[in-house]
């Protein structure tokens, strides 16, 4: 335990846990919406019952998160490519042994029902890195192609269900690590010419995309969960309500999970709002400068990986609480209410913690990634 102090990023477990901290506070304000609207007339949750499982699942998730980050940066690599390769496996028997809620077949029971796709996030980034990181021994390895394979099977598998929300996040976090490991300029448009083509073919091929995108396009009307998850978020202005005191979020979808970014804004304000997206910047930030001195090509592109995965989640679903961008269905990470999803984003968390930590009474013998850039800068270009 003294040796994983030392070594951990203490900072960035910090800023995770104030997120966490955070967290508990909303789904106890979301709570009694969600328990109200799914109360039947045979059963009654009571107000503060998402609330406690929340907790639960938050206890359980911090314990994950603290045996991941206690991994070395190796175990933390294999477990990743294995944990990839598994739930890769189970994305293919989702249409077959799946189970269908609101009209998506995501969820797969083994005993307990979870996600395939929320586990597979950090393993995603992690299974990349590893695969980037073969160009080291020999530069004629088509990685790119092999990672542009890997990302079109696992986009396909996720259309299937359908679940576009996710195919982008994983689409994005493919990108954010194709330009990390150096492609040139002109893969980058063709790659980016057939992200577009690829968009345009689920407009017209998907119907439930279709309609989210005509939805968003042609503007809410006061029924649409979107246009409500606004108007509940700027009904607090700056301060907001008061705990408990919010009126719209009773009549808001999903309050504890999707949309739960307005109940902050009604119940706790805007300010509170605008720190939490510091909260997401700084961790995003804390990682990169965390990898500025790291000379490990694997390391910088995993723990970039997975930061963007945290990130692109979080500012997904804040764009779609504001109604500037489509409806994807995509929690909150480290502050939605969540089950299986809540222990999937603090392994990934955990993982992250586990590549970045670093022995500080060790000196390098090499210049990390961050110097050499500094060379190249200058002297005009790269060095023979």
């Amino acid at each position: 335990m003294r040796i994983w102090w030392r070594e951990i990023d203490r900072v960035l477990l910090a800023l995770v846990l104030i997120l966490m901290v955070i967290g508990t506070a909303a789904v106890a304000a979301a709570s009694p919406a969600s328990a109200r609207r799914l109360s039947t007339s045979d059963t009654t949750l009571p107000d503060l019952f998402f609330y406690w499982a929340h907790l639960r699942w938050q206890l359980l998730g911090l314990a994950v998160m603290i045996g991941a980050s206690m991994l070395s940066r190796c175990a933390a690599r294999r477990l990743g490519i294995v944990l990839a390769g598994a739930m890769i496996a189970l994305l293919v028997l989702v249409p077959f042994i799946g189970t269908e809620v609101n009209g998506a077949r995501r969820w797969i029971n083994l005993g307990v029902g979870f996600q395939p796709s929320e586990f597979l996030k950090p393993a995603f980034a992690i299974a990349l890195a590893w695969i980037l990181s073969w160009q080291l021994k020999d530069r004629n390895l088509p990685v790119m192609w092999v990672i542009s394979g890997l990302m079109g099977v696992v986009g396909g598998l996720l259309m299937m269900q359908p679940n576009l929300g996710d195919t982008m996040l994983f689409a994005g976090v493919w990108f954010v690590m194709l330009l990390l490991s150096g492609v040139s300029l002109s893969l980058i448009g063709v790659l980016s010419a057939a992200g577009a083509a690829a968009l345009t073919a689920t407009y017209f091929l998907y119907d439930n995309a279709r309609h989210r995108i005509d939805d968003f396009l042609g503007g809410g009307t006061a029924f649409d969960q979107v246009d409500l998850a606004e108007r509940t978020l700027l009904a607090g202005g700056w301060t907001g309500s008061g705990f408990w005191l919010g009126v719209r979020k009773m009549n808001l979808p999903e309050a504890h999970t999707d949309y739960i970014f307005s109940v902050i804004g009604e119940e706790f304000g805007l300010i509170v709002c605008a720190i939490i997206v510091i909260l997401y910047l700084a961790i995003i930030f804390r990682v990169l400068t965390r990898l500025v001195d790291e000379e490990d090509l694997f390391t910088v592109l995993a723990a970039a990986g997975l930061a963007a995965q945290v990130g692109g989640q979080a500012f997904i679903n804040m764009l779609v609480n504001l109604q500037l961008f489509p409806s994807k269905g995509m929690t909150l990470p480290l502050v939605s209410y969540g089950g299986s999803s809540t222990i999937a984003v603090c392994l990934g968390v955990g993982l992250l913690l586990a590549i970045t930590r670093r022995n500080p009474f060790l000196r390098r013998d090499t210049p990390g990634l961050g110097a050499l850039m500094t060379r190249r800068s200058a002297s005009g270009g790269p060095r023979t």
